[in-house]
């Protein structure tokens, strides 16, 4: 599908977009989503729904007032934090801005609504294989971020020399001498 040397442009490309995002810290996928909102100027409503096995955990919905996360509200906390982040990064990857085809899925997501509307509502939340890629990595560059920078925090908050201090440390280089 993709060529090692266009894979790496993008996975580039998508650092430098992670790198620019403002990270609360602690990291926190809700303070997150709420200063993305406020950053973008523009709502996002977080919506939690009981999961079902035959849907999809997340969901992203664009409307002219405002973008909607629909995220399973009964799974564990990193479940529900990663499918927030890859929600969010249709956002921020642009995705909810093209019009991609409406697929099967949306009807299965709402069989009892007109057609029309699926298509109207659901029309911009079905992306297109790579864009779920694109997702999934920048979701993944977020929280490895995040995770680091909650790391460093703590081993800086720890007294030097404390054991905490030392596990979440930087390893050391170690140099041989001759």
């Amino acid at each position: 599908m993709w060529t090692d040397r266009r894979r790496g442009a993008l996975t580039q490309r998508h650092r430098r977009r992670v790198r620019a995002l403002s990270l609360p810290r602690p990291f926190d996928a809700f303070t997150f989503i709420a200063t993305l909102a406020a950053e973008r100027g523009r709502p996002i409503d977080l919506v939690p729904v009981a999961g079902r096995t035959d849907t999809p955990c997340g969901l992203l919905v664009t409307t002219d007032r405002a973008d909607c996360i629909v995220y399973a509200a009964d799974t564990t906390a990193l479940h529900q934090q990663h499918i927030l982040l890859h929600e969010a990064a249709h956002l921020i990857c642009g995705h909810h801005e093209a019009q991609p085809l409406l697929s099967a899925t949306a009807r299965i997501l709402l069989p009892n609504l007109p057609p029309s509307l699926v298509e109207r509502v659901l029309g911009r939340t079905v992306y297109t294989e790579p864009q779920e890629h694109e997702a999934e990595l920048v979701a993944s560059l977020i929280r490895c971020r995040a995770a680091r920078e909650d790391n460093l925090t703590a081993a800086s908050a720890a007294p030097e020399g404390s054991r905490l201090a030392t596990l979440l440390s930087a390893p050391h280089r170690w140099v041989a001498r001759g």
